[in-house]
């Protein structure tokens, strides 16, 4: 592998122009076909396989006027002084309901003082706005114009809000990239001490980014990617792009100031360190490329399509990069040390002196942290987060509590029932069974009338539970309603759907498959590391340090966002349950971004080592090649997640700090103190493989041994570089 890929670096660093050429039309050309290519579809939010996706298909079918899964929002009105009943505020109401009916992707409005939408005190009333697209179909004319409708409707005397799906978000926007770029930005300059060399991974990360964003918008339509595809594809190609791309160019002056010429620097950094970028990508395709066993197709789609961002950074990385560093020349020039004092220079190597001397204490201190802040994940309580979770600031959240004071909690997610009949059963009197026994109920605060189909065999009725949509009694509702025995004696089958009972199933469903997503991506990366370091204790060790991480990273999540503990810091306004997504999230994104690290620093271990350092010095060694490297890579990874913080939307902080703490513990607890502290105990059986093993495992060669002893070691030495260790003496050929 490091044989082919220093091949492909000379060529490269030779054909450079050519090269960047080909880049540049690649761009262009993917422009130009995006530019050409149809509007990516609406998002596939369908759940296949749960009983709310089962009966949304039914209602599709039966009630096709409903548009059960069109957009909706619901429009509050509360009467700071009377009631909603006077005349005047009445007139108001009506006028703002028929506003809001003029919208052309509107289907119905439902009149407050119709529907009886009137708290029992006569102070709040609310109307319910259906649209006939889905909120991703759903025009911004539209959102606009029920913004503008709603900011009208209010005045001193009558406060109106507004809630729903279809209700334009606040988000972070590009704000988040924008300050993971800047925050990049410095870091690369403090690392390389040089503007162009640090503008190199900035560059192809970007041009790496808008390729695969161009990409996934022309293959859009074939593919039915939707619309929202690219956003896990943009962070994590601009995450893993500036890393990859830092750490060649970090080795390329590393070899330079080794005393090698420029070509062949280029062409021994790419054979090394691209060696690593290799099978560290294919470690985070592995974990993206995975999320599809989970079953939910815009998490499949959204895993692909970072995957394949990924693919592109690489390729970059072992093609573009040293072709622009042949194109810059002279310009870009050897790792020079820097002007501080010896103390401060050699941090990285005092900290891996200091861990391999004391293995046990420093390995059993790392691990005691982790189990500590591990600890709040024995309380995770797994949900989707609603208006209720927004902050006080925004409408939707002052609609919500508008609703809870005026109704109860529960009206704000109420459980859409489907009855069926079986055969030529009747679905009136299965519902009329099936709404006595939910009437009774304790946890149900109120039961609608059911509605029959056109043809009689399906009938459809609302109950709003007596807790909030998040709360676990709400959930307990749902799984009681699915009972068989709701269904017994009346020969009909009753399902249960609307967006709590939804937000159930999708919990439910990724619960399920989070051990098999974790059994495949671990066991998958376990067999590829394997062959990278040609042992077994340091894939079980990188694989261990892992879960440590997102053990770790959950518990934070944890303590911060269901415990609200430091919540008035980070702006948590309403501490709940985390948001479902977040578990198997983390897994996939912390795990590739943790090979990453442990693929980059342990291959400089085993450089060493097999170059004949020994195994302590090796780990040393590693340090005082990596860790400096390794420290901006993960500085960088950390401001790019952190910076979600500042987003409005209490999911988005979530992922934002989740990531952004886990990455923190994996790449300063994990790799850079547990690692080294395993790697001094284990000497040297950490670099063995059995021998029976041995002959079924490649040799990748990722550390570039075969670089020195070859012809390409020699042709080095003959120009006058510096080739590491003995090698350089060795026989052509060999």
């Amino acid at each position: 592998m490091a044989t082919f890929l220093s091949r492909l670096g000379r060529f490269s660093f030779r054909r450079r122009r050519l090269v960047a050429l080909l880049w540049v039309v690649l761009l262009v050309g993917t422009g130009v076909l995006a530019g050409r290519a149809p509007a990516a579809p609406p998002n596939d939010f369908s759940m296949p396989g749960t009983e709310a996706q089962q009966a949304y298909d039914l209602l599709e079918k039966n009630f096709p006027e409903l548009n059960a899964d069109g957009a909706t929002a619901r429009v509050v009105f509360r009467a700071e002084d009377g009631t909603v009943t006077d005349p005047e505020t009445r007139g108001a109401i009506g006028e703002t309901v028929r506003a809001l009916g003029e919208d052309p992707q509107v289907a119905r409005v439902t009149d407050p003082f119709a529907t009886r939408s009137v708290s029992q005190d006569g102070t709040t009333a609310y109307a319910q706005v259906s649209y006939d697209v889905s909120a991703s179909e759903l025009a911004e004319d539209s959102r606009t114009a029920l913004r503008e409708t709603v900011e009208q409707a209010a005045s001193p005397e009558l406060a109106v809000e507004m809630g729903g799906n279809a209700v334009d978000s606040k988000t972070a926007g590009h704000s988040s990239e924008a300050v993971g770029l800047a925050v990049a930005a410095v870091v690369l300059v403090i690392t390389f001490g040089s503007l162009l060399a640090a503008g190199l991974p900035l560059l192809t990360a970007v041009l790496g980014v808008g390729i695969g964003a161009l990409t996934i918008r022309v293959l859009a339509e074939p593919l039915s990617l939707g619309s929202t595809t690219t956003s896990l594809a943009v962070m994590i190609g601009l995450a893993v792009g500036i890393d990859y791309a830092l750490f060649v160019v970090s080795r390329y002056r590393a070899e330079l100031a080794h005393g090698r010429s420029r070509e062949d620097a280029a062409a021994h950094a790419v054979g090394t360190a691209g060696s690593a970028v290799v099978f560290a990508g294919l470690t985070v395709v592995i974990a993206l490329a995975g999320l599809a066993v989970v079953g939910i197709p815009l998490l499949t789609q959204m895993g692909l399509a970072a995957a394949g961002t990924v693919v592109i950074a690489v390729l970059i990385a072992v093609t573009l990069i040293p072709a622009l560093l042949g194109l810059c020349g002279r310009r870009i020039g050897p790792a020079r040390p820097r002007r501080k004092s010896p103390r401060r220079q050699a941090m990285g190597v005092r900290w891996a002196r200091f861990v391999v001397r004391r293995p046990v204490a420093v390995l059993l201190a790392g691990a005691a942290l982790l189990g500590v802040v591990a600890i709040p994940v024995t309380s995770l309580e797994l949900g989707l987060p609603g208006d209720d979770s927004q902050p006080l600031s925004t409408t939707q959240r002052r609609a919500y509590d508008m609703i809870a004071e005026g109704f109860g909690p529960g009206y704000n997610g109420p459980l859409t029932v489907v009855v069926q009949a079986d055969g030529d059963g009747s679905a009136e009197q299965a519902a009329r069974r099936v709404t006595r026994q939910i009437d009774g109920r304790r946890d149900v605060a109120a039961v609608g009338q059911p509605r029959l189909s056109t043809f009689g065999d399906t009938a459809v009725l609302s109950v709003v539970p007596a807790a909030s949509p998040s709360s676990t009694e709400t959930a307990d509702l749902v799984h009681a309603l699915r009972e068989p025995a709701l269904a017994e004696h009346t020969d009909a089958q009753v399902l249960v759907t609307g967006t709590t009972a939804m937000n159930a199933d999708v919990s439910q469903k990724l619960s399920d498959a989070l051990i098999p997503y974790l059994a495949l991506v671990v066991g998958l990366a376990f067999v590829l590391l394997i062959a990278v370091f040609r042992s077994l204790r340091v894939p079980l060790k990188a694989a261990l340090g892992f879960l440590l991480s997102v053990l770790a990273g959950l518990g934070a999540v944890v303590a911060v966002f269901q415990w609200g503990w430091l919540g008035s810091v980070l702006g948590v306004t309403e501490p709940g349950p985390i948001v479902s997504i977040m578990p198997i999230f983390m897994v996939g994104v912390v795990f590739g971004l943790a090979m990453d690290y442990e693929v980059f620093l342990v291959t400089r271990m085993r450089e060493a080592y097999v170059h004949g350092r020994s195994p302590k010095d090796s780990v040393v060694s590693g340090f005082e090649h990596s860790a400096r490297v390794v420290t901006a890579a993960a500085v960088i990874m950390i401001s790019v997640f952190a910076a979600f913080l500042g987003s409005d939307e209490q999911i988005l902080k979530t992922i934002g700090f989740g990531l952004a703490a886990a990455v923190l513990f994996d790449a300063f607890v994990v790799r850079m103190t547990l690692v080294p502290a395993v790697l001094a105990l284990l000497g040297r059986s950490a670099w063995s493989l059995p021998r029976w093993l041995d002959r079924f495992v490649p040799d990748l060669d990722v550390e570039g041994e075969r670089l020195e002893r070859g012809p390409r070691g020699v042709m080095a030495e003959a120009s006058g570089a510096d080739p590491v260790g003995e090698a350089a003496s060795h026989v052509p050929g060999n």
